[in-house]
């Protein structure tokens, strides 16, 4: 079952394909801002084959990971969030993100969850068991 249908049996969600390259534009100017380019280029951040998340891998950002991070994902109250992904330009918003749950993520890889207004962000990565899932907030 397609992601969108899924969660549509829960929540609002608005279907937004061409959003991923803005998003994930959108999510390293607010994690990753303390970084120069070439701090990003060290941990392949945003070369090809990199990913957004090897700001948590790399320790370049205050995050919890695996069983912490999941609890924090658990108790963060969602709202109104957008699921993206590392290697698509597919997106979603998603309203009223309360009721979306870990084992709605459970097959998902490479996918980020980030508040509207970029406040925190869930990752779960394609290194299942070994690297993240991660859960990071800005700090004001």
């Amino acid at each position: 079952m397609v992601m969108s249908e899924r969660l549509k049996k829960k929540m609002s969600v608005l279907e937004i394909p061409i959003w991923g390259g803005y998003l994930r534009s959108q999510w390293e100017t607010h994690f990753a801002s303390h970084l120069s380019e070439k701090d990003k280029e060290d941990i392949f951040l945003n070369d090809e084959g990199g990913y957004l998340w090897h700001l948590f891998s790399y320790n370049r950002k205050e995050h919890l990971e695996k069983s912490a991070a999941i609890q924090a994902f658990i108790k963060q109250p969602k709202g109104s969030c957008f699921l993206f992904y590392q290697h698509s330009n597919y997106a979603l918003r998603l309203e009223n993100a309360d009721k979306l749950t870990i084992q709605d993520l459970h097959d998902q890889s490479d996918v980020y969850i980030v508040s509207v207004d970029f406040s925190w962000t869930y990752v779960v990565t394609h290194e299942k068991d070994w690297l993240g899932p991660y859960f990071s907030r800005l700090t004001s």
